[in-house]
């Protein structure tokens, strides 16, 4: 896919195709009053007939009018004009990227109108425009035997009008926005693999192999005896029930700049549970299927490096993934066991399907080794988030305040929300152990929080943040499959660290 700007002239622009704005009532919107007039107010006439009334994400695809460049015009509703704001402007992009795949277009000018640079700046224009169109044209990366459907045609898009104090600003959102889509096809394609093929050894491999296209990236793969070796005895009482064996992988990226000069690094650290079957506390049959995406976090972090090297981001960063494989076979943990986790410290395992918070645990232990300026772990860690927060936000934890409100505003921009829930020692208090340090579940209540709050006792002095995104980094249902969250918050998050560096 290319990504171009415009800046005037949409009526001579030599594409396939325009996509203009129709609000409610319909009322052209400025571009499309301009094609309207070059095509003598065809577009006019065929409103006041009340064939496109401008309802929100609606479309309409005109053919062959005169006085174009384009062959064809896609008429986009973008609802009401008083209301036309940065919800809005993306779910009718969505809706017209949708429409454009259906066809046989390979070029297209994009011309909806644009709520105030308060709501959508040009940065953040560029970066959404080329992020919806390259999500809005994914497909799943499936198994199955028949003869797959064709891909879209479209493969070139001009954004605008871009004016040439805007266009720089576009232009590099258009760049960023690109490579955070890129880095999502990678995490999406990666969790929508099935257990039997993306195997902790499999994520490791994986990880290598996209390091080897980045100089910045080294990769040190773990193998069980070397996680023996660094007394990760959490994570592996997590995969002592499988036969898979496991893998921790660390991928480090030195960029230009201060990189180099040794500036202690942000660490982002992932959650691969390659299949999640809960070992002897087993879950529930309906949809353990989807547990197959319990690696969205590891996949999600493989995903920011390489996205980081992409950008040639001056910042350190390293990844970190913790690899396993949850199964109830002869070796397995049992309810009542005590590990020793990396720390030192002692957890009695009462349920062995909280899992994700025992190989995050030794994780973050082992990101002391770097001296880390802030470690932020992600992990699809808890069904209670889901209660909490449904579909819509990822769940943020955090011990500093500083990096939890960087988080958040990144969600923000990023339109990749995460919402703030607390963590502290009301909730530890609740996984006390009569036999151990700590247990690695506290009840029912503040599920969600509890767990949080056992990896924070793994945290202390480090700037952490914990990323729940159980309910945000993949869809069930007929939709089912992974959503590419949360790596455009944590892209934006690095990137606006770029900003301060």
């Amino acid at each position: 896919m290319r990504f171009e700007t415009w800046s005037k002239g949409i009526a001579a622009l030599d594409v396939d195709c325009v996509v203009v704005g129709v609000f409610e009532e319909a009322e052209l919107g400025e571009q499309a009053r301009a094609v309207d007039s070059a095509s003598g107010g065809r577009l006019k006439k065929l409103l006041s007939r009340g064939d496109f009334p401008g309802k929100a994400a609606e479309t309409l695809l005109v053919a062959d009018l005169p006085g174009l460049g384009a062959t064809r015009v896609l008429l986009t509703g973008l609802g009401s004009k008083k209301k036309l704001n940065r919800k809005a402007w993306r779910k009718a992009w969505s809706a017209a990227v949708a429409e454009l795949s259906k066809t046989a277009i390979e070029s297209v000018a994009l011309a909806l109108d644009r709520p105030d640079a308060k709501e959508l700046d040009d940065y953040y224009f560029g970066r959404a425009v080329a992020e919806i169109a390259t999500n809005g044209l994914y497909r799943i990366n499936d198994l199955k035997s028949g003869k797959k459907p064709k891909s879209a045609r479209l493969e070139r898009i001009l954004a605008g009008p871009a004016s040439k104090n805007a266009a720089a600003a576009v232009d590099r959102g258009l760049t960023h926005g690109a490579a955070i889509a890129a880095a999502g096809k990678i995490q999406r394609d990666l969790a929508n693999l099935p257990g039997n093929v993306c195997t902790p050894i499999f994520l490791a491999e994986e990880a290598r192999a996209l390091a080897k296209r980045y100089r910045s990236l080294r990769v040190r793969v773990l193998d069980e005896p070397a996680i023996r070796r660094e007394k990760m005895g959490c994570l592996l009482a997590v995969s002592q029930g499988s036969a898979e064996p496991p893998r921790f992988v660390v991928i480090e990226h030195s960029g230009p700049g201060k990189a180099r000069a040794g500036a202690p690094p942000v660490v982002l650290v992932g959650k691969g549970v390659t299949f999640d079957t809960g070992g002897i506390s087993l879950k529930d049959p309906p949809g353990m299927d989807e547990m197959k995406f319990d690696m969205s976090g590891a996949a999600a972090v493989i995903a920011a490096l390489t996205l980081v090297a992409q950008l040639r981001l001056p910042l350190h960063v390293v990844g970190l993934v913790a690899a396993v494989e949850n199964m109830p076979g002869g070796r397995a943990v049992k309810p009542g066991d005590i590990a020793t986790s990396a720390s030192g410290q002692t957890v009695e395992i009462l349920n062995t399907d909280a899992e994700g918070r025992l190989i995050l645990c030794d994780a973050i232990t082992y990101s002391r080794r770097f001296k880390p300026a802030a470690v932020v772990d992600v992990a699809t860690l808890t069904g209670a988030c889901i209660i909490a927060l449904g579909n819509h936000f990822s769940g943020l934890m955090s011990n500093d305040e500083t990096l939890a409100e960087e988080l958040e505003s990144a969600g923000v921009r990023a339109d990749d929300r995460a919402w703030r829930l607390p963590i502290g020692e009301e909730y530890v208090d609740q996984l006390k152990s009569n036999f151990a340090d700590i247990a690695n579940v506290g009840g029912r209540e503040g599920g969600a929080c509890t767990a949080a709050s056992f990896l924070s006792k793994f945290a202390k002095d480090l700037h952490w943040a914990h990323l729940d995104v159980a309910g945000t980094a993949w869809l069930s249902g007929s939709q089912k499959g992974s959503t590419g969250r949360p790596v455009p918050l944590l892209v934006d998050f690095l990137i606006n660290r770029t900003r301060a560096t």
